[in-house]
């Protein structure tokens, strides 16, 4: 376990508002001793329950209302506590006191989700994750709103509903949950040329992340920094993190959402748990408002990246996550985010999408959260005492004393005072806008294709295959052929041979699209432009494919320890030993989790069965050594579930190691283990067979042989 004890201003005013109920007596919500907690109040053993029974009354009360209304987006999520820690000060940029102060560290809550299912559905859906960061500086909260995705499917926010009511279940059906793969979403989206770009990051392997730990995240928009002397600088925010960007495939997506739909959640809790806490670098693309009109795209644009090749991320801190919420409702359910939360030194952009954002955020928590003394939970209280004017409402907590509550006052002596900028009182850039008032898109946000373009031609071969498979899956759910035939069309504009794949396995042709008008009328209507051809100044980004990645650690990796009654015990241990000091979880399956009793005696003791887990919630597997171990492996009843375990992994391209003894369910096992040289197969033969699973383990997986493995 890390030794790592942060200075937490939050979790230390959370731990003054939490309570145990150890050893403590039963009460009511008034802190009455309850004596009976069993039995409602009666007129008689088996007469009717009284009205006075205050003590049912209160619980069931509460019972009935304890539910609040889900989030319309990022319904499901997992969240935790942290740290920021500035290694790089940014005064020359922004005057924000935790981005200039190296010495400080701010505590932070992450909450990741995903976006269209509801809290019930899966972990392991094709989405968008969010990583949104609610920061608890000293001068005040700020939120940076992210998602695992740079860009968003639209530019505008007034299209955010249609998009939403496109993307979730069909109304008359309520069908399918937690996925986009039917009609309403493909149809709005083959008419919204803008979303192409998102639409080959959703349909990477980006979106089916093997954990929060291992994706990125993005601010998305362009925001401003805003220095001490004024100057402004527009910035992009980013997170690495510090174990890769890594995926799950596909079919092991949709396996793990049956084993296991809480996966992405208890991967998160376990982590930290177990002392081996998230990291991510924080870093910054900083570019002078002077030269905003220096690129082949529109800053503005939440549809486009700045390519790390023309301005590079710069890395200036670190997050990191030590700590689980003790109460998920309280926490990670009731914290509110919203991009409008920021501090003296951060400002907006006049992106359109972002100007939305800054309305919706807080329209949505009046009706979720019920009142507007939300910021008032514990969860979403600033670190700094508030004082304003503003009182009563619904579930008020903080007792504002004195008559005064407006200002200006001399009553209470002008208090609270305004405060002045060089004091940290927040001013909005002063910006110089003009023109006419009209409902009308720039001519510098019709290009829709070419960064598009650059994402899929800068991914692997392997990534654009899983591409194109996610593509004909999603389409194939299509039921209407011209929606399919106006999508294939679209993808015509990205790649050709993309399109001409993805027509053929769907049946249908490519119809040539009306190519954009090369000048644009003044009152041209925008939905109906689609983009001019135009090449990006970078032609290919190695950060945007997962082959670039961190492939250095096996921390926190899981690997499955397969064995029965008679495995080699010492052998175990000391792979056991050697993985766990490299930072891997280890977890014993057996074919019941029944004792293991080894040959030499000792006895292990299975977390799983074969029955009860599968390959897909494992990074690698070991078989473990031993001959008798393998002859009850191999037995009848067994036999069929070790085969499957083995080859399934197999299959999505992880490491296997089959110890001394287990030539038989190796010989056994998929024919293509013996006929291609394989990295991330380990046999008794290898030479250093720790070591080569180690560093199989650490690559991930070996998607490059991914066409010979299951050929």
């Amino acid at each position: 376990m890390k030794d790592f004890t942060p200075n937490n201003k939050k979790t230390d005013q959370l731990d003054q508002l939490s309570v145990s109920n150890e050893n403590e007596k039963l009460t009511t919500n008034q802190g009455l001793k309850i004596n009976n907690d069993q039995d409602s109040l009666t007129a008689g053993d088996r007469g009717p329950t009284l009205m006075e029974d205050f003590i049912f009354r209160e619980k069931m009360t509460h019972f009935d209302h304890e539910r609040i209304p889900e989030r319309v987006v990022h319904a499901r999520g997992s969240g935790a506590h942290g740290v920021f820690k500035l290694t790089k000060s940014l005064s020359k940029y922004t005057k924000a006191k935790f981005l200039t102060d190296t010495e400080k560290e701010t505590p932070v809550f992450i909450r990741f989700s995903t976006v269209a299912g509801n809290r019930g559905s899966t972990d392991l859906a094709r989405d968008v994750r969010g990583f949104a960061v609610k920061f608890y500086t000293d001068e005040g909260n700020y939120d940076l709103v992210a998602n695992n995705i740079p860009v968003f499917f639209i530019q505008d926010a007034i299209k955010f509903p249609d998009l939403v009511h496109a993307l979730k279940p069909e109304p008359d059906n309520e069908i399918p949950q937690a996925a986009s793969a039917h009609d309403t979403f493909w149809d709005f989206i083959s008419l919204v040329p803008e979303s192409m770009h998102m639409i080959m990051w959703v349909m990477s392997d980006r979106s089916i992340p093997r954990s929060y730990r291992m994706m990125e995240g993005f601010g998305v928009h362009s925001f401003r920094f805003i220095n001490d002397e004024g100057k402004a600088h527009f910035v992009k925010f980013h997170f690495k993190p510090r174990l890769g960007v890594h995926s799950v495939a596909w079919d092991e997506a949709q396996k793990i959402s049956g084993l296991d739909p809480d996966f992405h959640r208890r991967d998160l809790w376990e982590a930290i748990e177990n002392g081996q806490y998230p990291e991510w670098d924080f870093g910054v693309q900083v570019i002078p408002e002077e030269d905003e009109d220096q690129f082949d795209f529109d800053l503005l644009d939440p549809t486009k990246i700045i390519p790390e090749e023309v301005v590079p991320v710069e890395l200036v801190g670190t997050i990191t996550l030590n700590k689980n919420p003790d109460n998920f409702f309280c926490e990670t359910e009731q914290i509110a985010f919203h991009p409008g939360h920021v501090v003296p030194g951060i400002d907006f952009s006049n992106d359109p999408l972002l100007q939305g954002r800054l309305f919706s955020y807080t329209d949505t928590q009046l009706i979720r959260l019920g009142s507007p003394n939300f910021h008032e939970i514990p969860i979403n209280r600033s670190v700094k005492t508030v004082h304003n004017n503003q009182r009563e409402g619904y579930m008020r907590q903080q007792i504002d004393k004195g008559k005064v509550s407006y200002h200006p006052n001399s009553m209470g002596g002008g208090c609270p005072f305004q405060a002045m900028m060089s004091e940290g009182g927040f001013a909005s850039h002063q910006e110089t806008v003009s023109g006419p008032k009209v409902r009308r898109r720039s001519r510098s946000f019709v290009d829709h294709y070419s960064q598009a373009k650059l994402f899929y031609n800068s991914q692997s071969e392997p990534e654009k295959m899983h591409l194109q498979n996610a593509l004909v899956f999603e389409l194939s759910k299509v039921t209407i052929p011209a929606i399919r035939e106006r999508m294939v069309s679209q993808l015509a504009y990205v790649d050709q041979v993309l399109a001409a794949n993805v027509a053929q396995k769907l049946g249908v042709e490519v119809q040539a699209l009306d190519m954009p008008n090369q000048s644009i009328p003044a009152d041209a209507d925008p939905a109906t432009l689609q983009s001019e051809e135009r090449e990006p100044e970078t032609q290919y980004s190695e950060a945007l494919s997962m082959m670039n990645t961190i492939k250095n650690t096996i921390s926190s990796r899981k690997v499955g320890f397969i064995m029965a009654n008679g495995a080699d015990g010492a052998a175990a241990k000391e792979l056991m030993i050697t993985l766990e000091g490299k930072g891997a979880v280890v977890e014993i399956i057996g074919t019941s989790v029944a004792p293991i009793t080894a040959h030499d005696g000792s006895v292990l003791v299975p977390k799983h069965s074969l029955t009860t887990t599968g390959s897909v919630c494992f990074d690698a597997l070991y078989i473990c050594a031993g001959e008798q171990s393998t002859l009850q492996l191999m037995n009848a009843e067994n036999k069929h579930l070790v085969l499957s375990f083995i080859n399934d992994a197999y299959k999505h391209c992880k490491s296997i190691y089959f110890g001394e003894g287990t030539e038989a369910i190796y010989n056994l096992s998929n024919p293509s283990m013996r006929q291609h040289e394989d990295p991330a197969i380990i046999t008794p033969e290898d030479a250093d067979q720790a070591t080569k699973f180690i560093n199989a383990i650490a690559n991930h997986r070996v998607w490059d042989l991914e066409l010979e493995r299951n050929s």
